[in-house]
């Protein structure tokens, strides 16, 4: 018996001692999972530092500033999920004397995917290429973040919603001015947004390094409230634990209004060039619906590769 009750106090033990713990900074609660509070982390300055990350941002930035290849795979589906117009290219950035330009080695299409003069018939398409792809030679470009924020300031029509779309891409959590009903609701760190989400912190282990985990989901009893409130549903961030950059994120948003609705999902996966962290892997899901306008169900892959410092156009 005495054997028996020392395991079961062993046992309670050990129990109580890997919970989850929930702390409170500024009035505003967070779940550390049992490895941080172990380690005795400064997860106060350690949270400030992840609201404040801008090297999500800057790995594409980085991109600006380099040569690389990538392979891109669009589909557009219809209603039953079967592709309806397509794009698979291969295309190869250049860097030059400051300036970059793009090179396209493959190409094959399907469906509808171009009009007749070889402008994109899809608003996915645009946004992407927006992100990808140059036009032209583009110069003097530089990879700064501070002090250059994505702004819809002096834009109009398309431009305004791409810079809206970067917005929500580069810095998801952020307010968005511009956007009816939802600008305001994706804000994931102020007051109200507490009520909705669960905010947990981790220390995990993958591929022979340490990574900080900060997932943010919605509360589970919010019921119809949520529908109306809730904008980002779900952002898991993997934090290299040395360096702070973004190792890969992962997030899902949806919303039904009157003049439109969207259901989307992305995931992104980083690499190091030569000490700059760029993407190399996004993958990307959605279904949205624009009053006025068709609605678009797409599939989209960029995988980025050889990259390169440049230098000469070949």
């Amino acid at each position: 018996m005495r054997i028996f009750f020392l395991i079961f106090i062993l046992f309670i033990h050990y129990f109580a001692f890997t919970q989850d713990s929930v702390v409170v900074i500024d009035k505003k609660k967070f779940t550390l999972t049992e490895v941080i509070v172990r380690n005795n982390f400064d997860y106060a300055k350690l949270l400030q530092q992840i609201k404040e990350d801008t090297t999500f941002y800057k790995a594409f930035k980085n991109l600006r500033i380099l040569g690389f290849t990538a392979f891109n795979d669009i589909k557009m589906l219809d209603k039953k999920g079967k592709i309806k117009a397509s794009l698979y290219s291969k295309t190869k950035q250049l860097r030059a004397n400051n300036c970059r330009t793009m090179q396209v080695l493959e190409e094959n299409t399907t469906g509808d995917f171009y009009d007749e003069n070889k402008n994109y018939n899809y608003t996915t398409a645009n946004m992407y290429a927006s992100l990808f792809f140059t036009n032209g030679t583009v110069c003097n470009e530089t990879n700064i973040v501070a002090g250059n924020k994505i702004s819809t300031a002096n834009k109009k029509g398309m431009d305004k919603h791409k810079e809206q779309l970067k917005m929500l891409f580069f810095n998801p959590g952020e307010k968005i001015p511009g956007i009816p009903f939802i600008g305001n609701k994706l804000d994931l760190y102020d007051d109200a947004a507490h009520k909705l989400y669960d905010y947990k912190l981790d220390l995990q282990e993958k591929d022979g390094r340490m990574f900080y985990v900060f997932t943010i989901t919605t509360k589970e009893d919010l019921g119809a409230f949520k529908k109306d409130k809730v904008v980002i549903d779900e952002m898991t961030t993997w934090f290299d634990q040395k360096t702070m950059q973004v190792e890969s994120r992962s997030y899902s948003l949806s919303y039904g209004a009157t003049v439109y609705d969207f259901d989307v999902s992305m995931e992104v996966q980083m690499t190091n060039y030569k000490g700059l962290t760029v993407p190399k892997l996004l993958r990307y899901r959605g279904n949205w619906n624009v009053l006025f306008k068709k609605r678009e169900r797409a599939l989209f892959t960029a995988t980025l590769f050889d990259f390169n410092e440049g230098d000469k156009a070949e």
